[in-house]
């Protein structure tokens, strides 16, 4: 079992987005079985609560389900249980990598990572910017890229 964590500030807005986007298109490809995937955030500002209503409104627009999702912080314990954790920022994976200790580090990416042609290297809040139409493109996108590499991985 692979196990894909994405990780953002307060976990309302990016990475529950990309929870419920990666967790669309595993099961589109019949992969649930092989993959889980959560979201967490740095903060702690907002455990219990919803995706933020931008971020619902976008997903009920694009007919994907985040109907489980309720925002958690990250904990040490996620850096043993994820292989893959997908952090939205620059600061987002400093805080990631200040917590992993080094014997077992997950793979620790941003998600931008995955899209070369992106003109930025971090995904902005849309808690503070208000765009998540721009947010859910750079996560769909990223996300596809992310699915695509671990099938490769797993093939080998």
């Amino acid at each position: 079992m692979i196990n894909v964590l994405f990780v953002c500030l307060g976990n309302i807005c990016r990475s529950p987005m990309a929870e419920a986007v990666f967790r669309h298109q595993v099961k589109k490809q019949g992969l649930e079985e092989k993959i889980t995937v959560d979201s967490a955030g740095t903060g702690d500002w907002h455990i219990g609560e919803a995706p933020h209503e931008g971020t619902c409104q976008l997903l009920q627009e694009k007919q994907i389900d985040y109907s489980d999702i309720q925002a958690r912080q990250v904990t040490k314990k996620d850096l043993e249980q994820f292989d893959y954790i997908i952090a939205m920022d620059m600061d987002n994976l400093a805080y990631l990598q200040k917590l992993a200790d080094d014997e077992k580090k997950p793979k620790l990416m941003k998600l931008l990572d995955f899209v070369p042609d992106s003109p930025l290297e971090n995904v902005p809040d849309p808690y503070f910017t208000g765009n998540f139409d721009e947010v859910y493109e750079m996560v769909q996108k990223g996300c596809a890229r992310i699915l695509e590499q671990i099938k490769e991985e797993t093939a080998q």
